[in-house]
């Protein structure tokens, strides 16, 4: 994995420089992009240059994208978005967040297995009940990586930027706790625990994964805090000690059961946001805020290039073209749905409320989060596994080119002459 991964930054390297000097598209999109290129290149040569294309190939196999990036970057890109958002300006959005990382991930996955369901049906692609409802559980939450990365340059009003990366933090742990309940139904159906047992064992795992993380996530926020505060003098321990609590840290929380992505956004909410704001060491905090600034945009570069890749893993078929094509329209109804819901729970001023839920649904971005949990799914559900990986990466692959590249123009359309929602 290490050779590859060592090629994966080298190939990054190369088209961020391509897309800096000539295509000049956000360094995410045009990585994936040139990604999906390389890849269509690669299949259409190997006729040609069968031994380039085996390389390649395996290189994209032995690199295991689920692994890499769950057992591996998930936790620096997640403590690396965290530690730059203000806690004091998503407090105030804390109910918003709240309803949407959680309400809203549920009636999400509903809308979108139930629908995606009935679409597979009609289109005549197998893909049963409960399968459907795992694309449901991987595509629902918001990606923090793919929103953050793209709303940097989209100039959204805090508030609304507040919004939107509150809930990606968040609602991806939350995701994944969904996607892991619903497996243990998949597994139910091939054993003889009672209704009363499953449902008592997915209680426990919501209340053993997210509750766990929350409160892990405080515990290590805290005390790495401490440490480094207690040196803050030294710049390079300071940032050897946030990169040992990034990777151990979210080690020992899937070790302990709980939430690694929850404990990782505490985490770096609470050292980035103490640390920033009472250290005196102007320089210490500058190297600390550096370093992560430039592993994330290392790594991010690393998973978008990966999503473009990853293209080569698709099994084309006529009827999943198609069902991914309504997956798309789906996903985007269930998104709306249950971002307004939610919000009409909430205080807001009613000339917005349309301007936001719309800002809202179309800033939803899915990413490489949603692959990795479909390429996750075990063997035994069979062609359903091939099926919810090419719905998925449609899926994605729409979310972070159009909407991503879109999301910019629809704020000056919407607000025009304020930034302020």
């Amino acid at each position: 994995m290490l050779e590859s991964f060592s090629i994966l930054i080298l190939i990054s390297s190369i088209f961020s420089y391509i897309n800096y000097r000539w295509i000049k598209l956000p360094n995410t999109i045009g990585l994936m992009l040139l990604g999906v290129l390389f890849t269509i290149i690669l299949v259409l040569s190997k006729d040609f240059t069968p031994g380039f294309y085996t390389f390649f190939c395996n290189i994209i196999i032995d690199a295991d994208f689920k692994s890499l990036l769950m057992d591996g970057m998930l936790s620096f890109l997640l403590f690396a978005g965290a530690i730059h958002v203000n806690i004091h300006a998503l407090a105030k959005e804390k109910k918003s967040v709240l309803l949407f990382s959680s309400l809203g991930v549920l009636i999400s996955t509903a809308i979108v297995g139930g629908l995606i369901f009935g679409a597979a049906k009609l289109i005549g692609v197998n893909l049963p009940l409960i399968p459907a409802f795992l694309f449901g559980a991987l595509i629902s939450p918001t990606d923090p990586i793919a929103v953050i990365a793209i709303l940097k340059k989209a100039g959204v009003s805090q508030s609304l930027e507040m919004k939107i990366e509150g809930e990606s933090l968040f609602n991806d742990g939350v995701g994944v706790v969904v996607f892991s309940g619903i497996l243990l139904l998949l597994g139910a159906g091939h054993s003889s625990g009672s209704e009363e047992s499953i449902g008592v064992g997915i209680g426990m795992l919501f209340l053993e994964e997210a509750l766990g993380g929350l409160l892990f996530g405080a515990l290590i926020g805290f005390v790495g805090y401490y440490l480094i505060k207690s040196v803050k003098e030294n710049a390079q321990l300071v940032v050897i000690l946030s990169i040992a609590l990034a990777m151990g840290g979210y080690t020992i929380a899937s070790m302990l059961h709980f939430s690694g992505p929850l404990a990782m956004v505490v985490a770096g909410l609470i050292i980035g946001n103490k640390f920033n704001i009472s250290s005196n060491q102007g320089a210490t905090r500058k190297t600390f805020n550096e370093v992560w600034a430039i592993l994330d945009e290392t790594l991010n570069g690393v998973l978008f290039l990966l999503i473009g890749l990853a293209a080569h893993l698709l099994a084309f078929n006529g009827k999943y073209f198609v069902l991914g094509l309504v997956a798309i329209l789906i996903v985007l109804l269930s998104r709306f749905i249950s971002v307004i819901l939610p919000f009409s729970l909430l205080k807001h001023k009613e000339h917005t409320k349309m301007k936001t839920v719309t800002l809202l649904t179309w800033g939803g971005l899915r990413g490489g989060i949603s692959l990795a949990l479909a390429l996750s799914l075990p063997a035994e559900i069979g062609e359903s596994k091939e099926v919810i990986f090419f719905i998925t990466y449609t899926a994605v692959l729409f979310s972070i080119v159009f909407q991503g590249l879109s999301i910019g123009k629809l704020v000056k359309k919407l607000y025009p002459k304020q930034k302020q929602l």
